[in-house]
């Protein structure tokens, strides 16, 4: 069978059109966080782990266009859903359902010494973990990205149970 009658197979470009909408859509993820680092909301660095897993699914959805394996689909949905359970994380962590990482959050000034709190703001983030920069419906953007990764993650898997 021809290299061109395999890309136009039916099955296998409705496949693949799930997978490029996938892996478009983490592209759309990236580009709108680095939209808004442009127009100066500078990202903590759990926005920034959020981002790492819309890298790997952006990959993982080119290889699959051409390599048309399930176990791929299946670990685009998986790194979909990682950047979707981090934003979980962080979402918890900016409404005060738990403490984030002591590295970007607050720990409270509460019996430090005056050297020792100096040396904390010095070795501080910019942008802390805890805050909300930017909210659209009484959602962060963390949030946002929870829904629209699992969004995502829900392609990936439609994309893997079509018939290739």
């Amino acid at each position: 069978m021809s290299a061109r009658r395999i890309l136009f197979t039916p099955q296998l470009w409705g496949r693949s059109l799930w997978v490029a909408l996938a892996a478009a859509g983490s592209a759309g993820l990236l580009a709108g966080a680095l939209m808004f680092q442009a127009l100066g909301y500078a990202p903590c660095p759990m926005c920034l782990w959020q981002r790492w897993p819309h890298v790997v699914a952006i990959a993982i959805g080119i290889l699959a266009v051409f390599v048309p394996r399930r176990a791929l689909l299946g670990l685009g949905a998986l790194a979909a859903a990682t950047s979707g359970a981090i934003g979980i994380y962080h979402t918890g962590v900016e409404r005060a359902w738990w403490e984030g990482p002591s590295s970007c959050t607050s720990s409270g000034v509460t019996g430090v010494s005056a050297d020792d709190l100096l040396n904390q703001i010095m070795a501080a983030p910019l942008v802390r973990c805890d805050e909300v920069a930017w909210e659209l419906l009484g959602l962060s953007m963390a949030s946002w990205n929870v829904l629209a990764s699992f969004a995502l993650a829900g392609v990936w898997l439609y994309a893997a149970s079509k018939r290739a």
